[in-house]
């Protein structure tokens, strides 16, 4: 195995460890707040400034990136996020839990500024490299219910996140080695794709729609990725009766999705980018009123495409950054990208605590939602069309 090899599967894991740790609470909280004597919408609030620090701090993590080291930032993303981790699984408190989950988000906002923008230098065929980072991203968010489920059954919440803290530890430190000994570079030669130098011609209108786009479908994202489990214990009864049945069916959605990413991937190589998007927000806008209303297996299928279409968008944003601004700055402009989406995303926990508190549950949500999802779909249509293999032309 090369070393760009070994490279890209430190990139590609890091991407697995950062949504699986980000959601290892959100199914974990159902059995912490038996512990703790609250509610399961009170005691989920706590997460609020942990996933408001993963998008906010999106843009200091980009630019010490940009200006300092991105192997380092990777270094200290793998160990930070262990170290939090750990936090968390040995806390006493409440206060305790808000804390090391805050602590969580600040070192998991380091990875899509930095991770990402290591995975594009250099690389011909975006699309498919995308995709397939973007499927074990999407493995974490399988694998955080399933595994949580596990440790939760077999021991208890707290080793929950200990043992993967430290796994992520281990982890920052064979990459540290890897790095040290000169391995960790950017493909170079004939067959890696040539940098633009400045922006590329048309990039106003297009970053200026995947704000708009990253504004509302990180609330998509990171509502219908973090009520899911809750959702299945609620709605599942008559097929999952046990926190690893509707754990495992959980799983079974993000994992089977997550291959949307490639597919939208390998797409997006060989077509424009326009239809391709069009197509994932109009099944988001279809599906999306079906699982508000639904309960079992109908509501286990339509989960299922909605997740399909969910994870296909993710892939196309960032390529469309990556077609449209120069590697100097890049790492800057997808942080600016993560605060959007991860920081609005972050409205996501409050949103859920009070629609299933204090209004109409599960299904006002998901309405709300479809609007979101209404959004994005207008500002798809807005982006020009650009057939894959155009010249790019610098902007003046």
């Amino acid at each position: 195995m090369t070393t760009d090899r070994i490279r890209v599967w430190f990139l590609n894991i890091g991407h697995f460890v950062d949504h699986f740790c980000m959601l290892i609470f959100a199914t974990a909280v159902i059995t912490m707040a038996h512990e703790f004597n609250t509610s399961y919408g009170a005691l989920l609030a706590i997460a609020t400034p942990s996933f408001v620090l993963f998008g906010a701090a999106a843009l200091g993590a980009g630019w010490l990136g940009d200006r300092w080291s991105r192997n380092n930032m990777l270094v200290v993303f793998f160990c930070g996020i262990g170290v939090a981790a750990i936090i968390v699984g040995m806390a006493q408190s409440q206060m305790q839990i808000g804390i090391g989950l805050a602590l969580l988000g600040l070192f998991a906002s380091i990875y899509h500024p930095v991770g990402i923008a290591m995975l594009v230098q250099g690389v011909p065929k975006l699309g498919l490299r995308l995709g397939v980072n973007g499927i074990f991203g999407n493995m974490g968010v399988a694998f955080a219910p399933l595994v949580t489920g596990a440790l939760v059954a077999a021991f208890d919440w707290r080793m929950a996140f200990i043992l993967p803290g430290c796994v992520a530890i281990g982890l920052g430190l064979a990459f540290w080695w890897f790095a040290k000994q000169g391995y960790s570079v950017a493909p170079t030669g004939p067959k890696a794709r040539k940098e633009p130098v400045g922006f590329t011609m048309g990039w106003q209108r297009v970053l200026g729609v995947v704000a708009v786009m990253t504004l509302v479908g990180g609330l998509v994202f990171n509502s219908t990725t973090i009520a899911l489990p809750k959702l299945f214990d609620e709605r599942l009864t008559n097929i999952a009766d046990s926190m690893m049945g509707f754990t495992a069916m959980a799983a079974l959605v993000y994992a089977g999705a997550s291959f949307a990413q490639l597919a939208s991937g390998l797409a997006i190589d060989r077509f424009a980018v326009k239809p391709v998007l069009l197509v994932t927000v109009t099944l988001q806008v279809i599906m999306m009123p079906i699982v508000a209303t639904q309960t079992d297996w109908p509501l286990f299928a339509a989960s299922f495409v909605m997740m399909l279409a969910v994870f296909g968008q993710i892939p196309i944003t960032d390529t469309l950054i990556t077609r449209y601004t120069p590697d100097a700055m890049r790492s800057r402009v997808f942080s600016l990208k993560y605060i959007l989406n991860l920081g609005v995303g972050s409205l996501a926990v409050p949103s859920i605590w009070y629609m299933h508190e204090r209004a109409g549950g599960f299904h006002d949500l998901f309405f709300t939602l479809t609007v979101c999802a209404g959004i994005v779909l207008a500002a798809a249509l807005a982006l020009p069309y650009r057939r894959h293999g155009a010249e790019a032309v610098p902007a003046e």
